[in-house]
């Protein structure tokens, strides 16, 4: 068996890992003894020789992303049981038995110690996202460990990782892993949803949104809707099952409008209730004359570093200022950041300015973040990158 490399850390860089934060930033190695590469297992040690940590080792700022923060031996077993405790988190919430929700994610990634992994459920089907080489080459051991959990309940993997993996090479492709499921349909606290993991975003369903989607259908009676970049209709969905008086679906894509309509069909909601429209939102927002009692602003991350997260700020917002106009008097704004490189105090200060920029009365009435099938470690506070509010507009 092939000797572990070492990466020795800088005197006193030892503090963050002993706190149980799973990155280690280049700035803090001293040294690594071994053959040292991209995506491959290395033990990390202090400046006194203590061990610490293993993780892969990645050529970027966070050097090394941990998976343990103790000795142990790193084979199919270890993976095995990663995946089962994260399983098990979810089966003690209650989210892998229920009758009325069957799709959940699996794995988050640090959140579930398994940095740069990411596994959706889909009824039957699970997608796999990679963010790093090392998970990349760990994908066997993945469709070993959904098998032995699964059973026969699992009917397809399907790696989605072309986009996500850093420095990607030609043999990194979409494809499926066991099986083959080109779409299926989910069901979301009682609601139907097609979910297609070939042609859509991400790993093809928003399940991060699901607490939100709820809010959004408990606050739409009787309201007009704007469900601006609306991808597959979801908040559509709830806003129309909550008895909204009218929803505008709004997407520069059409695929995504073609998809909200097959999802409101799906539920058998009044197609008549839904005005699903194709444009750029930003341009809808400041050109349209349309108002609404109830705006859901849930825009793509505008910063994915933050070295672009100050031209972001201002995109926030424009964004949000110009929702805020098109909201009558009484009006209730759903705003998000997906952005992990924007803190929820940067990303409320920037509602703030765009809340001054409309001159309307706003106050906060819920705080929303991801759902608990997204966990995040009490160490790597990182990990909470979805941001929401909802906002009372008078």
């Amino acid at each position: 068996m092939n000797k572990i490399p070492k990466i020795i850390l800088k005197q006193g860089k030892e503090a963050a890992i002993k706190r149980f934060h799973p990155w280690v930033f280049s700035g803090a190695i001293a040294d690594m003894r071994g053959d040292v590469r991209e995506g491959e297992v290395v033990e990390v040690f202090s400046s006194k020789n203590e061990f610490l940590a293993a993780g892969h080792y990645t050529k970027s700022s966070i050097a090394i992303k941990l998976f343990t923060f103790h000795p142990v031996e790193i084979n199919t077993a270890f993976w095995t049981d990663k995946i089962r405790q994260a399983y098990q988190l979810r089966g003690n919430l209650g989210l892998t038995s229920g009758s009325a929700t069957n799709a959940y994610r699996l794995v988050f990634s640090e959140g579930d110690g398994l940095p740069g992994l990411i596994i959706d459920w889909y009824h039957g089907v699970a997608v796999i996202q990679t963010h790093s080489l090392g998970m990349h080459h760990l994908k066997p051991e993945f469709v070993k460990a959904l098998h032995e959990i699964y059973g026969d309940r699992l009917k397809a993997i399907y790696d989605k990782s072309s986009e996500t993996i850093p420095h990607p090479t030609s043999d990194i492709r979409d494809q499926y892993l066991y099986g083959t499921s080109h779409k299926g349909e989910i069901l979301e606290t009682g609601h139907r949803f097609l979910v297609d993991w070939e042609k859509g975003q991400k790993t093809g369903f928003f399940l991060d949104q699901k607490g939100s989607r709820m809010f959004a259908q408990f606050y739409a009676k009787n309201r007009k809707v704007l469900n601006a970049f609306c991808y597959s209709g979801a908040f559509s969905v709830y806003a129309l099952k909550g008895n909204a008086g009218m929803v505008h679906s709004v997407d520069s894509s059409r695929q995504a409008i073609e998809w909200t309509q097959e999802n409101i069909g799906l539920n058998q909601l009044n197609p008549d209730l839904n005005h699903s429209i194709v444009a750029d939102m930003k341009n809808y927002l400041t050109e349209s004359r349309e108002m609404y009692d109830m705006i859901i602003l849930d825009p793509p991350a505008f910063a994915k570093t933050h070295a672009v997260s100050n031209n972001a700020l201002h995109a926030y917002i424009h964004i949000n200022a110009q929702a805020i106009k098109r909201l009558n008097r009484n009006g209730i704004l759903f705003t998000f950041s997906c952005s992990q490189a924007i803190s929820k105090e940067v990303f409320q200060s920037a509602i703030m300015s765009a809340a001054l920029e409309s001159g309307r009365e706003v106050r906060v009435i819920h705080r929303l973040s991801q759902g608990p099938d997204h966990p995040v470690s009490i160490y790597h506070p990182e990990g909470e990158y979805l941001k929401g509010l909802i906002l009372f507009v008078k």
